[in-house]
């Protein structure tokens, strides 16, 4: 895959680099070696590997280049990746067409050098090199190349995985979640689906009115058996854009599970949906933490209170840490203006976290108490409340997208309509 646009290539001469982009999709399980000239890249790719999309991936630094490459490949197979700096125009070329003769078919190439000519571009894609990027780097920019070229161009949307997590137990971050996916499905017209890893008091069902037979559950416990066909099977329709993979919400079983014990549904989801909004349960243990750090965008629900704030003070360092090429993830204010009880203000809580709340939502017991025992959604039972709208900005925000532009309707609309049938 190559990353690099050209607007007008016959008079250009300097190689344009991609944008920044706000969703790179997680690389395979892949080998990725990477041949270096100077400590500086070195370091940058090593910081890259720590990257959460490559997490699967294994990557080897090694300092000598191309010509290390070349040697190191004559008497051992290639991986799936080589990562290559070099410096000099003459030395990129001459350098490839030795290291062709050493290297499997199927092998993809990455070059990072710090000639800016698109003449040079053409020679390396003519040579079969998949991507070339302007030195010097960023741990970002090694993981956009490989992490990209196991992306076709038009799935870049597809698998954004977002996860809502509360920072203490009863702040309502399920029904947040819902509500948020609900205005993904519904005005941002994206194909979504909630996973609801609480499985032992799931609510997604009741929100959604739904009682499917089977869920999550099924796939957790049999994650051989888990492919796209078995998703399908699993998922329960809402609507026409919202599919469910349900809690079973039962005590028949203790849900206790390894770190890794949902990748297979992830990768699975991954492949199939545009955004998966994972309902995670609070408590905290190895698979939680890795869905939380593994995730594209992440949404914490807070109550104006002193546990809230430290929590999502924790939560907020643990994962700046953890993904230190990602955006900062999100918080919302929730159950805001109980009466009678003490609070902290949005000014105190974003100067604590240094970053303001992206909604706070205000309590409104009668709506969302409603919406709770008839298994429906806010926007269901009042599609003009500012709740509805808070949600919707939320959505926007979580996914970059912005709302479905609907036409406005008039006192007039009848009568026009008419007049354009005639």
């Amino acid at each position: 895959m190559i990353s690099y646009a050209r607007q007008n290539p016959e008079e250009q001469t300097d190689i344009v680099p991609p944008p920044a982009d706000d969703h790179i999709a997680p690389a395979p399980r892949v080998s990725v070696q990477a041949f270096c000239d100077t400590v500086e890249t070195a370091s940058m790719v090593q910081a890259a590997g720590e990257d959460r999309r490559l997490g699967k991936a294994h990557l080897k630094v090694q300092m000598g280049g191309m010509a290390a490459a070349a040697e190191a490949y004559r008497s051992a197979p290639t991986p799936n990746v080589i990562v290559l700096e070099t410096d000099a125009r003459t030395d990129i070329l001459a350098g490839l067409d030795q290291l062709a003769t050493v290297c499997d078919p199927g092998t993809r190439v990455v070059v990072i050098g710090r000639v800016n000519d698109v003449t040079l571009y053409r020679e390396l894609v003519r040579r079969g090199v998949s991507d070339y990027v302007l030195a010097p780097v960023t741990p970002l920019d090694v993981v956009r190349s490989i992490c990209n070229l196991f992306s076709a161009p038009e799935a870049k949307a597809v698998g954004r995985i977002i996860a809502v997590v509360g920072a203490k137990g009863g702040v309502g971050a399920s029904t947040i979640a819902h509500n948020v996916a609900w205005a993904i499905a519904r005005d941002l017209a994206m194909d979504a689906v909630v996973a609801d890893l609480d499985l032992a008091f799931g609510t997604a069902g009741l929100d959604y009115n739904q009682d499917p037979p089977q869920g999550i559950a099924d796939a957790v416990f049999s994650p051989d058996r888990v492919d796209t066909a078995c998703m399908d099977r699993l998922l329960s329709k809402c609507t026409d854009h919202l599919s469910l993979l349900a809690a079973p919400a039962t005590l028949e079983r203790v849900y206790d599970f390894g770190a890794e014990a949902f990748d297979a549904i992830f990768d699975t989801l991954r492949s199939t949906m545009p955004c998966i909004v994972l309902d995670i349960p609070h408590q905290w243990s190895g698979w939680t933490k890795r869905a939380l750090i593994g995730a594209d965008d992440i949404l914490i629900v807070a109550a104006p209170d002193l546990a809230s704030l430290r929590n999502t003070k924790n939560i907020f360092d643990l994962l700046k840490a953890a993904r230190p090429n990602d955006r900062m993830p999100l918080y919302c204010l929730n159950q805001v203006g109980i009466p009678k009880r003490p609070e902290i203000n949005a000014g105190e809580f974003a100067k604590a976290i240094e970053s303001p709340p992206v909604a706070t939502i205000p309590f409104e017991p009668q709506i969302f108490g409603a919406a709770a025992n008839n298994g429906q959604m806010i926007a269901e039972i009042s599609a003009n409340h500012k709740t509805t709208e808070m949600f919707l900005q939320i959505a926007q925000r979580l996914t970059g997208r912005s709302e479905t532009k609907k036409p406005k309707g008039s006192f007039l609309s009848p009568l026009i309509e008419k007049l354009r049938s005639k």
